[in-house]
């Protein structure tokens, strides 16, 4: 499939230090030509309309809107700018707060955030669980951390680990000690409910078996759900040779990548993920990548291509891509190219709607930003006898045991490089009363930008923070019926799930979050296909 993009607006348009300007890039046509494309496509076009047979999500884990405007700009014959170029192109959309992987994903599939899911991150604390391992679920409960990462995996090292039951929090049910599961662990239902229940099929692909959290509640919204283990170990190609984990060497991570775009091939055909029983197309599917997230942040050995170290990250502000990271990119663009060219073939791009976006950014892209500070200062200041739980990336999430020294412990959180320490007031203006909701934070620490809580030396970045670079990420609309446009309205993630279901002729209010958040689907997908 080829489109040729002459002078797009799609082609040339570049973010500056990552806000709302556009230029015209060097290699683009003249100058006076190249305004008259971009006047040409006002932010206000409306769509010919979104409506689908189904929606492929793509999820490209830690891209900014400025990885992909600095990559369609120098790629114009690229297939991420080919679908920008058949698209709806948000330039100004924000992830979730916090920018993690789990509330930026169930964003997208339930309509709402914190406040309504219940889930702030991959590992978290709720005051109303037990411990794994608890004998007698009664009495108060003591607190327990949900960790939906490789932690409760039955083997953790192994790409085909399941979920040990033995390793999950409790909860009592009649003084009974109950395992929660990921999927009882979210509050509202999803975008794959509200489909199956319609008759449609569902899949999906990530990262651990956690993600199980995406069947919902009824714990069945997902007919065909692979989650092959991205922790496990596997064997580093020579020349370097020997074992690593997936997640933390480039080369394994674009290998595991191609385990997951052979699945949604397979789905394409119709089969099941593994590619043995035929089942139909799914009405909505799709995976995450995670080799950029990866190209971005390795540091050393981990950054390799074949056995061979190369540096990853950003070379400067302006998002240029290391070798290690320019490779990573241009593996997920020509998988991205895969998955469109069957859909091609068997006859089903059109009616398809493609929604590629990314659950979080990474900070900082200035490398000069860069302050890595240790999680365990953090400690220190609260005291670690307060201190039930703290999740610390490119944020710091606490949980306190004693919630009556809340304004005592933020106060002595002077040696974290805080730009904020939301606790109080400042916490419940953006998210539930942790005095009330047992998961909200009792203290978050947003750290000044380019502050990384982690002391590691094998990574340059890290996520889940509110800043620009976490959460400024794309979101493009793709499908060969609408007229390309390129909005700079200030958009969010949880918009994608009222627009997954308008494009499937569905209601948004079937969503319960989307209901309790007001979401509304994006600006400019109303019209029939």
């Amino acid at each position: 499939m080829s489109h040729p993009l002459a002078c797009s607006p799609f082609t040339i348009l570049r973010s500056v230090a990552r806000m709302l300007f556009v230029s015209c890039s060097a290699s683009a046509l003249a100058g006076a030509l190249c305004v008259s494309a971009l006047l040409a496509s006002p932010q206000a076009a409306q769509a010919a309309g979104v409506e689908a047979d189904r929606v492929l999500l793509i999820s490209i884990d830690g891209m900014h809107e400025l990885d992909l405007t600095n990559y369609i700009a120098a790629h114009p014959t690229s297939t991420m700018a080919r679908l920008v170029n058949t698209g709806i192109h948000y330039t100004n959309a924000s992830s979730s707060k916090p920018a993690d992987s789990f509330p930026g994903l169930l964003a997208m599939v339930t309509g709402g955030g914190p406040r309504s899911t219940g889930v702030f991150y991959d590992d978290t604390w709720d005051r109303t669980l037990f411990p794994h391992g608890t004998i007698d679920c009664t009495g108060t409960p003591p607190g327990a951390e949900a960790p939906w990462t490789a932690v409760v995996d039955d083997f953790p090292t192994h790409i085909d680990a399941v979920i040990s039951v033995a390793k999950l929090p409790l909860k009592s049910v009649a003084g009974v000690c109950t395992p929660v599961f990921p999927h009882d662990y979210l509050r509202v239902n999803t975008v794959f409910e509200v489909i199956k229940a319609h008759g449609g099929r569902t899949a999906w692909a990530d990262k651990h078996p956690s993600y199980d959290i995406l069947q919902g509640p009824s714990g069945t919204g997902v007919d065909d759900l692979f989650t092959p283990e991205v922790d496990a170990t596997a064997t580093v190609p020579p020349p370097l040779g020997g074992t690593a984990t997936i997640s933390k060497e480039l080369q394994l991570t674009l290998d595991y990548d191609d385990t997951k775009v052979a699945a949604i091939i397979n789905e394409i055909n119709g089969k099941d993920h593994t590619g043995t029983n035929m089942v139909g197309v799914p009405t909505i599917f799709g995976m995450n990548f995670g080799a950029i997230n990866q190209g971005q942040k390795l540091v050393g050995s981990g950054c390799e291509l074949a056995g061979v170290p190369v540096t990853c990250g950003y070379v400067d502000a302006a998002a240029t891509p290391y070798p290690g990271l320019a490779a990573a990119l241009d593996h997920t663009d020509a998988s991205l190219g895969q998955i469109v060219a069957v859909l091609s073939a068997k006859g089903i791009l059109k009616s398809t709607l493609i929604i590629l976006t990314a659950k979080h950014g990474q900070v900082p892209i200035d490398p000069t930003k860069l302050v890595k500070i240790s999680p365990t200062i953090a400690v220190a200041d609260v005291g670690s006898a307060n201190l039930a739980q703290q999740t610390a990336d490119a944020i710091s999430l606490l949980w306190l045991r004693d919630q009556t020294q809340t304004a005592t412990a933020a106060a002595a959180l002077t040696n974290v490089n805080a730009d904020q320490v939301l606790s109080g007031s400042s916490l419940t203006a953006l998210f539930n009363d942790p005095l009330v909701d047992p998961r909200t934070p009792d203290i978050i620490v947003v750290p000044q930008l380019g502050t990384i809580y982690s002391t590691s030396g094998a990574k340059k970045m890290e996520h889940g923070g509110f800043t620009d670079d976490d959460i400024h990420v794309p979101i493009v609309l793709s499908k060969p019926s609408l007229t390309p446009a390129i909005r700079t309205d200030r958009v969010e993630l949880k918009q994608i799930a009222c627009t997954i279901l308008e494009a499937l002729d569905s209601d948004c209010d079937a969503l319960a979050a989307a209901r309790m958040e007001d979401t509304k689907f994006l600006p400019g997908t109303k019209g029939k296909k």
